[in-house]
């Protein structure tokens, strides 16, 4: 019999924290493992904008130590909407942003802003918690497979047989888990779709609402480019809801300051919902924030500097994976497009090890990769797939560029001793 809330007992933890404390476990045992399993990053590799460090110890030294404002103070929200303004080429007011502590509480906000019981919400698999947040609100799944051949992206195609009746399409790109992003014609005719079935919702039906994550959005390499659905179609900007922040473009994953951008009324029902919650960004990293994101300059180098980082990670495993894989290895890689993740699959079901023992399913492989490379990564049933999906995540946030050929190394050794 159910003692706590039916919530309580039927919420499932986190598969990717629980997949990570089992490395660091191992690690802290004295075992040396290659671990790409958390989208965060080493700041002894990977530190955040010296102009932001300095900036959050001045704050604190000028004691901003007290409760901010509820929606994010006035100079970082106008801020932000210069910051937004250049790189995303939109506009938004400072009352039309809220910030929050990451992404984390606005994406949980945006759901209980919009989602009731038994609400259909509309989202592809693989993607980051999106099934955890619907579950949370106790809405309905609607759940899109992604194929690789379409970057791991929902179509217009899978989108438009569930629009009617539905309450919020969740689209990130660049994408979590898959380092993948949208394209501008699928972004476009979801918007479209969006539109339209929005001028068939009259009186007090309520809307159907866009999440767009674009939490990686100043991340993108080579030709690749981030679409904005605001820009492409600003009637857009009266049903989205953008989920943004530092935490990754700077490195700023623990700095905890995010935002959100949208209409001015869903943004308020956000702040109150927030404001009970107490979720907010703290003061001094607010202060600090809004001092560094007007500094172009200092934001431009870091930019430069920080994507060039990720990049050469990320091309030279692929790089190796191309490899392996041409020496017959059964490993394939998705070019790197954005973010700090590189898409491999691992197809080994069925493939014996040296000692004869079968792998029987994925769960099998990634104990079999861990064991015998040293090597973690994350399985994409952890963002939502299905348990057979032989796709995984791999994150560069904590990548050493030296070891990446011996990684490389024990992992051609482990996949060649499987028949």
């Amino acid at each position: 019999m159910s003692t706590l809330s039916q919530l309580a007992e039927s919420l499932i933890g986190s598969e990717i924290v629980k997949l990570g404390n089992e490395i660091s476990k191992r690690v802290r045992e004295g075992e040396k493992i290659y671990n790409f399993t958390i989208g965060d990053f080493d700041p002894g590799i990977f530190p955040i904008p010296t102009e932001l460090e300095e900036e959050i110890i001045q704050c604190y030294k000028a004691h901003y130590t007290n409760y901010p404002p509820a929606d994010g103070l006035p100079e970082l929200r106008t801020a932000i909407s210069d910051f937004i303004q250049d790189h995303a080429k939109v506009h938004y007011l400072p009352n039309e942003i809220q910030v929050a502590s990451g992404g984390r509480p606005l994406i949980y906000a945006t759901f209980k802003a919009i989602v009731d019981k038994d609400d259909r919400v509309i989202y592809a698999v693989p993607s980051w918690n999106n099934n955890h947040y619907t579950a949370m609100n106790h809405g309905v799944h609607c759940t899109i497979d992604a194929h690789p051949e379409n970057n791991f992206m929902p179509t217009v195609a899978d989108i438009q047989p569930h629009i009617a009746g539905a309450a919020l399409v969740c689209i990130c790109t660049p994408q979590n888990p898959t380092g993948t992003t949208m394209s501008k014609e699928t972004l476009e005719g979801i918007c479209n779709l969006i539109l339209e079935e929005n001028k068939k919702r009259t009186g007090t039906t309520k809307k159907l609402y866009l999440m767009f994550d674009q939490m990686y959005a100043l991340l993108t390499y080579n030709d690749t480019v981030h679409y904005n659905p605001v820009a492409l179609r600003p009637a857009m900007k009266d049903y989205t809801i953008f989920i943004d922040g530092i935490s990754k473009s700077f490195a700023a994953t623990g700095v905890r300051v995010g935002w959100s951008m949208g209409p001015a009324n869903v943004m308020g029902k956000m702040r109150a919902l927030l404001s009970h919650i107490g979720a907010w960004a703290p003061m001094a990293e607010q202060k600090a924030t809004a001092n560094f994101l007007v500094q172009k300059e200092a934001v431009s180098k870091h930019l430069l500097n920080f994507k060039s980082e990720l990049k050469v990670r990320l091309e030279d495993i692929y790089k190796g994976l191309v490899i392996l894989n041409k020496k017959g290895l059964p490993v394939e890689s998705i070019v790197p497009q954005a973010a700090m993740y590189l898409t491999i699959k691992l197809d080994l079901v069925g493939k014996k090890t040296a000692g004869g023992v079968t792998l029987k399913n994925q769960v099998e492989v990634t104990e079999y990769i861990l064991d015998k490379a040293k090597l973690a990564i994350v399985p994409f049933y952890a963002f939502g797939a299905g348990f057979h999906s032989p796709w995984y995540r791999l994150s560069v946030g904590t990548c050493v560029k030296s070891e990446i050929p011996e990684m490389l190394a024990l992992l051609e050794k482990a996949l060649s001793e499987l028949v």
